[in-house]
């Protein structure tokens, strides 16, 4: 008879502690909404309650009891968006984020391209403890970075202690928080390394629980190539791969997704685990030294100065650029690379090659565009925009199921995408024309993203998970953004929750910053 009362009594406080969970008290209760989980479920209306920082209720919370309500009626409540792939180098600088925050966008990763933070464990120290962050941020190790520390910008292989050296600071890395390794192979000093170097780096993040963040070696000519290679440091380093921001450059290679995408399908059927992001415009940005020849950078400024001095070494510099002009980020046309910030003459900010031919008295050809090219570079170089990308590609990538929505941009990033990512997937290419479902995008915004860092607690509306959540007008969201005013903010934001805190309301970011550094598998 004890034993039946003990029983009962164990269902009847387990039922309360569970009805008392569900009834509040609550410290955000979200009330009437649409919700979209993440997963690519369908929509359900319903009402969620958050209490220190975390999401405890989903349902009917009629009469709960909470200290602050938000009504959603009409709005879509989902997960706080991930952007996995962001400039955030002037983090300190801009710690609220704002221009991803207003995006809907919760947690931002960066050390991206190859670049990134050292010493690691450090910088996310200070980080932690000194600054108040809008968003949460996580971080990759940058090849690059560790590279050019032992190596400098010199093009050769590493010896054996100099690769031993650059492991030991992957594992470091990976052990003081970061989620894995990237490269920027396309850029300096990583388009030196060869293939065996990155899967013997590729094998230490592996082995601690990351995953291989590629800027590829090529995404104009050479693309194909480029995309095998990051499927081959995959399947040889065992590691999950994001080929990021994947694209197409260049009216060459237009039409090419189909060939990529398909490679990515291939692999993933032989067990190599293989994603893409990508941000939903048909042009890049990036410095003005991507059309000059990676040999001819190497080393230092002097060094690059004395190649240009030799006249066989300078024509063949030329050469090199002229051929990127007509078939790579120039699109065959100096109209469509556009300069976004020029330190050495800001009356060029936003004018294009084409136009500084013009105003320096010159054929605005190839030929006298690669010389102006050289100028600017000696000067100091530029951001540019690269118009040379293809809306078919576009689209083709987006749908597929394992690309990922993110950004590549920053606050100083001059270039629409860093300001209307989000929006203007869900606003244009959802909403105006039907490339994807609400519900797909949400996944490729959330759960995707949060599955490919590992983050079991975020990217998903579910009870027990931290409380990032955005919440928006699905009828009106679109991004404000362009090429000529790209600090635009976007339209159709009404809410974002940071770890349970209401960072942005009703078009105004609050004085409230709850982001969290988070670490990494191997963090201890």
């Amino acid at each position: 008879m004890r034993s039946i009362f003990i029983s009962f009594l164990v269902i009847f406080l387990t039922f309360s502690l569970h009805s008392c969970r569900k009834s509040g008290p609550f410290d955000i209760v979200i009330k009437g909404g649409t919700v979209l989980d993440g997963s690519g479920s369908q929509a359900v209306r319903a009402d969620i309650g958050i209490r220190d920082g975390k999401i405890t209720a989903i349902g009917n919370l009629k009469n709960s009891n909470s200290s602050r309500m938000i009504d959603a009626t009409d709005l879509i409540v989902s997960p706080g968006f991930i952007d996995s792939h962001t400039h955030i180098e002037s983090i300190m600088k801009f710690p609220g984020a704002q221009n991803h925050i207003r995006q809907g966008v919760t947690t931002v990763v960066g050390g991206i391209d190859g670049g990134g933070p050292w010493p690691f464990g450090k910088y996310l120290d200070s980080l932690d403890l000194h600054y108040e962050l809008g968003p949460n941020v996580a971080y990759l190790t940058g090849h690059n970075t560790i590279r050019n520390r032992v190596m400098g910008n010199e093009n050769r292989h590493p010896t054996p202690e100099e690769l031993d050296t650059m492991k030991a600071m992957t594992r470091r890395a990976m052990e003081e928080g970061a989620f894995g390794l990237s490269t920027g192979l396309k850029y300096i000093p990583g388009a030196f390394s060869g293939t065996p170097e990155v899967i013997g780096l590729s094998k230490v993040a592996s082995g601690l629980g990351g995953f291989y963040h590629s800027h590829l070696r090529e995404e104009g000519l050479g693309l194909i190539e480029a995309v095998n290679e990051a499927i081959i440091i995959g399947r040889d380093a065992n590691i999950p791969v994001v080929m990021t921001h994947h694209k197409a450059i260049g009216k060459p290679m237009w039409g090419k997704s189909l060939i990529t995408t398909g490679l990515v399908d291939s692999a993933r059927n032989a067990g190599i685990d293989v994603m893409m992001d990508q941000y939903p415009y048909t042009a890049s940005s990036t410095g003005l030294s991507v059309l000059i020849p990676s040999w001819a950078m190497a080393g230092s400024r002097s060094d690059f100065k004395k190649r240009l001095a030799n006249p066989v070494m300078r024509d063949s510099i030329l050469a090199g650029i002229k051929v990127n002009i007509l078939n790579d980020r120039g699109g065959g046309d100096t109209r469509l690379i556009q300069f976004g910030t020029v330190p050495s003459d800001s009356t060029l900010n936003g004018k294009t090659l084409y136009d500084y031919a013009v105003r320096s008295g010159v054929k605005p050809d190839p030929e006298n565009s690669a010389k102006l090219v050289l100028e600017l570079q000696l000067k100091g170089g530029a951001s540019c925009i690269y118009h040379a990308m293809w809306e078919e590609d576009v689209e083709r990538i987006m749908k597929h199921p394992y690309t990922m929505i993110a950004s590549d941009g920053g606050e100083s990033v001059p270039h629409p995408r860093s300001y209307g990512t989000f929006p203007r997937v869900l606003g244009h290419y959802v909403r105006e024309k039907n490339i994807l479902t609400l519900e797909e995008a949400i996944r490729k915004m959330t759960s995707l993203p949060a599955r490919r860092l590992g983050l079991t607690d975020r990217g998903l509306i579910k009870e027990g998970n931290y409380a990032d959540i955005t919440i928006f007008d699905p009828k009106s969201i679109i991004d404000r953004s362009t090429f000529g005013q790209w600090r635009n903010y976007p339209d159709g934001i009404y809410y974002v929750i940071v770890n349970g805190v209401v960072t942005f309301e009703n078009g105004e970011m609050t004085n409230n910053r709850a982001g969290k550094v988070l670490r990494g598998p191997a963090f201890h």
